[in-house]
């Protein structure tokens, strides 16, 4: 679950672990990084994937790079087996196709981006909203690290569609196997849902 929207840094920083090790903990990617780590670890939609997906050098280089000091806490105990790789998982599972969308939509192959995808996927399976299970101060600093990251995506979402409805409404549409079955968004008597205000408490 993500830091609830009042709570200031400093006390964001006191009670998450990851965070303390942060280089820059007031930036937005290292706090969904920060996030996604949190969610792998603690989520039982994401059991044996304590690293989010990634292999444990790749894992090792990302706490290194964002949250240096934090080896003997997050290494502790992660054993190769615990790592699932894009390429031998399971077609049907739900992070694996969430993480794929995004990496097909990421702006480069640089790491830091292959990291947020992972840990947006691992979030995306948080119940609250994505900024939210993200650790992030509102939707809109969401917006822009999507943006930056991600443009594609972020563009297509041209309607203002809550994030995580967004790339599921994505997957949907990709694998044609069609949830919702409204003939369009405008006339679906659960539009709220899906486009409206992302307020505290409330799910999207």
């Amino acid at each position: 679950m993500g830091y609830p929207e009042a709570l200031p840094l400093n006390m964001a920083v006191i009670h998450d672990p990851l965070l303390r090790h942060a280089i820059a903990p007031d930036d937005p990617l290292t706090q969904a990084l920060a996030a996604g780590i949190a969610m792998a670890r603690s989520s039982s939609r994401m059991v044996g994937r304590a690293s989010m997906g990634l292999d444990v050098a790749e894992y090792t280089a990302l706490l290194d790079q964002f949250f240096p000091g934090a080896r003997p806490f997050f290494l502790s105990g992660l054993q190769p087996v615990t790592v699932l790789r894009v390429s031998t998982a399971d077609p049907a599972d739900e992070f694996i196709d969430l993480l794929n969308l995004l990496l097909r939509h990421g702006e480069n192959q640089a790491s830091d981006t292959r990291w947020l995808a992972h840990a947006v996927a691992a979030c995306c399976l948080g119940d609250d909203h994505l900024w939210q299970d993200l650790g992030l101060k509102d939707r809109g600093v969401l917006s822009t690290l999507l943006s930056s990251h991600f443009p594609a995506l972020h563009a297509a979402n041209d309607k203002g569609m809550r994030w995580k409805k967004f790339l599921y409404k994505c997957l949907c549409e990709r694998s044609r196997t069609f949830v919702c079955r409204s003939p369009s968004c405008q006339a679906c008597s659960e539009y709220s849902n899906c486009f409206g205000p992302e307020e505290e408490g409330a799910w999207g």
